[in-house]
């Protein structure tokens, strides 16, 4: 009598622990199906749902995030374009400061002009805080245009698209062309005395 207690109880408990585990496996499979995880690929492709860019943060669930992320790269081309701009409007800056300082000091000095006279060169350098800024420019030009090589070497069509859309508008609103021509006052052949100066306008135009 006492042999079929501990038999009855023994499958019972036997019963109990297959149940418990099999539920368990059923949470774990319904976890594992509810999650979603990266795709990366390293070929050509148009995936939109899924796609994670530098860092499983960056993962993208829905049609929406996806266009947010198109829209960011756009942004990163056109930001390279207004650094770039910006880093050229301050040597820019920089040169004509030099040139004013060179012109008070011949001013100040009174130097006979002889004909013939081979021309004399001032030669200045950056201060360190001029030298600073020009550096803080160039690495945001290098950390953007780096960041932007990441996100391309994804390989995902709609992104490389959103970046080169990016540059293109970044350099039609940043960097549109203004060119100065200069006219020789001695007749000459045609052309022989034309130069042609680019100059490229402000930020805004």
């Amino acid at each position: 009598m006492s042999n079929m207690t501990m038999t009855s109880t023994t499958s019972a408990a036997s019963a109990t622990s297959t149940s418990s585990s099999h539920d368990m496996s059923s949470m774990s499979m319904g976890g594992s199906s509810n999650s979603s995880s990266c795709s990366v690929d390293m070929l050509w492709n148009w995936n939109v749902i899924d796609t994670c860019f530098l860092s499983s943060s960056w993962h993208v669930t829905t049609q929406g995030m996806f266009a947010v992320s198109c829209i960011g790269a756009a942004l990163l081309g056109v930001s390279l374009e207004f650094l770039r701009r910006v880093s050229k409007d301050y040597e820019e800056s920089i040169i004509r400061q030099f040139q004013r300082y060179a012109a008070a000091q011949m001013d100040s000095e009174i130097s006979p002009f002889v004909c013939g006279a081979p021309p004399t060169y001032i030669t200045y350098r950056a201060s360190p805080l001029q030298q600073i800024i020009r550096a803080v420019l160039h690495l945001a030009q290098f950390a953007v245009a780096y960041i932007t090589m990441l996100i391309a070497m994804y390989y995902n069509g709609y992104m490389i698209i959103s970046i080169f859309l990016g540059a293109f508008l970044g350099k039609f609103l940043f960097d549109w062309g203004q060119y100065r021509i200069v006219l020789g006052q001695t007749p000459g052949p045609a052309g022989s005395n034309m130069v042609v100066e680019e100059e490229a306008t402000k930020c805004c135009g």
